[in-house]
């Protein structure tokens, strides 16, 4: 890897990675209170952030609220199947006029002196009126405080920055890849949260690379589901049971993003004949399946991508990253989906949703928000178990006096490096238009991308 040519930065903090070595991040970023702050101030409200998936709201005039950092805003289903958002704050005395979620057919009331708001945020009335002085009662001055909402990926996304680019600008090019997917089709049928006591881009960054998952996770290295196309002892019926092994491990170890149906299908074609030839053995193995699970869901009448279609122009992939806070990974039919939220310097809220495609028609309900476990909670799926053992002792140990910065391999963490700059460049004020850039940069997959030029 060649390291970008060193640039001055702008970030006017001692913390700022250093231009001339992209692949060393200073501890004090994952628990400086400043640092941190600086954060709240610069970075959370000039971004894009997943709200809420729209079966959270799914008929009109439905609501939800969504919190980041001391910061509620109320989104809520339109008439057209849009979504619209706004503050959570009567603009009387500040009370928030709603939590949690529910439907608002009639509007808002606050609960404290009744003021009313319409399902968009309108006045909708004063109680008393004639008790306040004209200046306090400005007509376009006691509507809810509008917050800029759009609908994409079977999500509503909310920016406090009127000057931030459209969404899906945003998030390419991962968002072209998903729209491939057909993501906006899924939804949810397993919502699991997790309290971390860690930072933010700590608990984000055990996600962007596979270094780990050797030492981390051992039960999904399978000898045989590796084994070299150039190999005169290629046994394809030992493939065949190993791909199906790592198919069952990912399912069970992470709640489903590889759905048990998709699992069942795959088993029940372990005795199909494979050619000799071991590139073409795994190729008619992946065509084979791809073909049988879209099958089974289009016969049930779901919404699936063409798998096949996928694998030729080269996005079958399995991690698509949405900066700063949004994840998703497909996998056949379904995929797990992954939002972070700073709960302080130290502490971080992780939701993992389940994600599937059901039938047209079969309506499950709207998902509630759960309980957070801790990082040790014995409920944990395999997986995020063992993801979750690493970050508490991560975060202690950078507290470590002889401690002073990550070192990241040049060839497997280049894109920790291209996050936290792309952070960087929010934290020093730059422009969207110079911004963008960065931000596709941090989208892309794969992860193991060298570390890149961002132009600042």
């Amino acid at each position: 890897m060649a390291i970008v040519e060193k640039k001055r930065s702008a970030l006017p903090t001692p913390y700022a990675m250093d231009p001339g070595f992209p692949d060393r991040v200073p501890k004090e970023r994952y628990f400086d209170p400043d640092f941190y702050e600086l954060e709240c101030e610069q970075l959370w409200p000039r971004v894009w952030q997943m709200a809420c998936r729209l079966e959270e709201i799914p008929e009109a005039n439905d609501f939800t609220t969504y919190e980041f950092l001391d910061q509620s805003i109320v989104v809520v289903r339109t008439e057209d199947m849009g979504a619209t958002a706004f503050q959570n704050a009567c603009r009387h005395r500040g009370v928030q006029i709603v939590q949690g979620q529910g439907t608002c057919e009639r509007g808002f009331q606050c609960p404290f002196h009744g003021w009313r708001y319409g399902p968009d945020g309108m006045n909708a009335g004063v109680t008393q009126k004639r008790t306040f002085a004209e200046h306090n009662l400005a007509p376009d001055d006691i509507n809810l405080v509008p917050v800029r909402c759009e609908v994409w990926g079977g999500s509503a996304w909310i920016n406090l920055d009127p000057d931030a680019p459209p969404l899906r600008e945003s998030f390419e090019p991962a968002a072209s890849m998903l729209e491939a997917w057909k993501i906006e089709s899924l939804r949810t049928e397993l919502w699991f949260a997790a309290r971390l006591p860690v930072n933010w881009k700590l608990a984000i960054e055990a996600f962007v690379e596979m270094y780990h998952v050797v030492q981390t996770h051992p039960q999904l290295i399978i000898p045989t589901r590796f084994g070299k196309t150039d190999d005169a002892d290629f046994d394809a019926r030992a493939f065949i049971e190993a791909d199906i092994q790592y198919l069952r491990a990912m399912s069970e170890g992470m709640a489903g993003m590889c759905h048990a149906n998709d699992v069942a299908v795959a088993e029940g074609l372990r005795d199909i004949e494979l050619p000799a030839d071991p590139t073409e053995a795994k190729a008619t193995w992946n065509r084979t399946l791809n073909d049988a699970v879209m099958s089974w869901h289009q016969n049930r009448g779901s919404d699936v991508p063409d798998l096949n279609d996928l694998d030729a122009r080269g996005i079958n992939l399995t991690f698509f990253h949405c900066f700063p806070h949004y994840f998703v990974l497909p996998m056949y039919s379904s995929a797990s989906q992954y939002r972070f939220r700073p709960l302080g310097p130290e502490e971080t809220l992780m939701e993992i949703m389940s994600l599937t495609r059901f039938p047209e028609g079969d309506e499950r309900g709207k998902p509630t928000a759960p309980e957070a476990w801790g990082a040790d909670d014995p409920r944990w799926p395999p997986i995020p178990a063992q993801d979750f053992s690493n970050l508490p002792r991560q975060q202690q140990g950078l507290h470590a006096k002889g401690f002073e910065y990550m070192r990241l391999s040049a060839g497997l963490e280049g894109h920790v490096s291209n996050f936290e700059r792309t952070i960087d460049g929010y934290l020093a004020g730059l422009p969207h238009e110079q911004l963008l850039p960065a931000q596709r940069a941090v989208n892309v997959y794969p992860f193991d991308k060298p570390i890149a030029d961002l132009g600042f």
